[in-house]
């Protein structure tokens, strides 16, 4: 890979869509900083998504000089809240829920203190059910265990240890995912010094990510294999037999993907079930207070804070590379400004920056081709709706105030991991799902910020 290639740091985020939104209701998300003239930063990076802006704080709280350029007039990327398309009501437009976004993250920008509040959901997930029977599930082991029972007594009991396996394979990802990896150089390029310091880390990445594999044991590894090759299907179906609890955990092996239940690959993405935390607890998903914009502001507040100058309505049209050393030398605006930095980030998608920005001449030919052939299809879609009344399920008596099932993931079409397949199978040939496999959430049933009075 050119050096071209090399120093420019991705910080992948969902594509970023051109409508009106309030990253929440704070200045820092729409505050505009004008760029001093001729200044040489440490850092730039391209988008004012929420991946961007930790780059950037943290970069900043290192001591470096970093400008965040942001293409529309409000900050978030996918992680934004909009409050236009309905008046009264606050709608989290891209990301609708928070999990995933790492501990060590919120404690270091200490996003709390910037306005961030999660509200746990409890229950978590409610999948009615045709028959009349339905689902809930969620922290409370004695809760799971009495629903599930409903379905099957043996599931019951393996349940919560299906949860445990996953979440010890979770604390060999926790490894992986907060450690920086150790990058792939052409050491030919660097001092003996540099090249001896490169090789320290990558012994000492390598050594922890083996001493890790080693605390899992031959058979864990096995298993842990089988669940990142397999597909989520013969995961789930060597635990239980319930199809209802199957296909309601397969929906996390799908969601927003291309992809049915006995695709190849699937069942790692039953791992996000309890990948993620809330408050020190596995497996717990949150609403965000003000809609995941909120998250974006909070992040934004902590970057501006640490020093980080953040401009907004600033397009990038090119990445900058000097022709004679490969080297990167920073970016030009779609205005004609000059951003000079010998470090860029980008917050837009890998297709994005290197066939958009880079010049295609300072990268390799294979891997342009790479880049390109990159399939970024989706079988999902994702809709906002404002009601004055809760939807009332058949199978549950009515709570016009929100009951146990409103507060959760609503599964709809999952009643069997068949029922999945057939509407994967419909989207792949082109055609809408006859019975599409539906999530929906209510986050106004335990947020009261995003909606008017008795609506949701």
């Amino acid at each position: 890979m050119s050096p071209a290639a090399r120093r420019i740091l991705l910080a992948v985020a969902a594509r970023r869509r051109r409508f009106s939104t309030d990253a929440a209701a704070s200045d820092p998300s729409r505050a505009s900083q004008q760029l001093p003239r001729g200044k040489r930063w440490d850092a730039v990076v391209i988008g004012g998504g929420h991946n961007g802006l930790v780059a950037a704080a943290y970069l900043a709280r290192a001591g470096r000089s970093v400008a965040v350029l942001e293409r529309r007039g409000v900050l978030g990327g996918a992680a934004v809240s909009e409050s236009d398309l309905v008046p009264g009501f606050r709608f989290s437009r891209c990301s609708y829920l928070l999990s995933l976004l790492r501990p060590a993250i919120l404690r270091d920008l200490e996003l709390e203190r910037h306005g961030l509040k999660l509200l746990p959901r409890s229950p978590s997930s409610f999948t009615p059910c045709l028959d009349g029977r339905y689902l809930l599930l969620g922290p409370d082991a004695e809760l799971n265990y009495s629903e599930i029972s409903k379905f099957s007594r043996k599931d019951a009991v393996a349940y919560p240890r299906y949860e445990e396996k996953l979440e010890n394979f979770c604390k060999l990802m926790d490894f992986v995912i907060d450690s920086a990896p150790p990058e792939l150089r052409q050491e030919a390029h660097f001092s003996m010094v540099d090249r001896m310091k490169h090789r320290v880390e990558k012994s000492a990445f390598w050594g922890h990510l083996l001493r890790h594999v080693m605390q899992q044991g031959q058979k864990n590894m096995v298993e842990f294999f089988d669940l990142l090759l397999s597909p989520a299907s013969k995961i789930l179906n060597t635990w239980f037999e319930s199809e209802v609890l199957k296909a309601t955990l397969a929906t996390d092996a799908v969601i927003g993907a291309m992809a049915g239940v006995h695709t190849p690959g699937s069942g790692y993405v039953l791992l996000h079930h309890v990948m993620g935390e809330t408050g020190g607890q596995r497996g717990v998903w949150a609403y965000v207070q003000g809609g995941m914009g909120s998250v974006s502001s909070a992040i934004s507040k902590a970057a501006l804070e640490a020093g980080v100058q953040i401009v907004t309505n600033a397009e990038v049209s090119q990445v900058m590379v000097n022709e004679t050393s490969g080297m990167v030398e920073g970016v030009a605006l779609v205005d004609g400004t000059e951003v000079h930095s010998p470090v860029v980030l980008s917050n837009a998608t890998p297709y994005k920056t290197f066939v958009d920005l880079v010049p295609s001449s300072v990268l390799p030919e294979d891997f342009l081709c790479a880049i390109k052939a990159a399939d970024y299809s989706s079988a999902t879609t994702k809709i906002n709706v404002a009601v004055d009344r809760l939807p009332q399920f058949q199978c549950c008596n009515t709570n016009l105030e929100g009951g146990p099932e409103h507060m959760g993931t609503i599964h709809i079409g999952s009643e069997s991991m068949e029922e999945i397949d057939v509407a994967y199978r419909e989207a792949a040939d082109g055609i809408s799902s006859k019975r599409p496999v539906i999530e929906m959430t209510i986050p106004s049933v335990l947020d009261k910020t995003i909606s008017p009075p008795a609506c949701y």
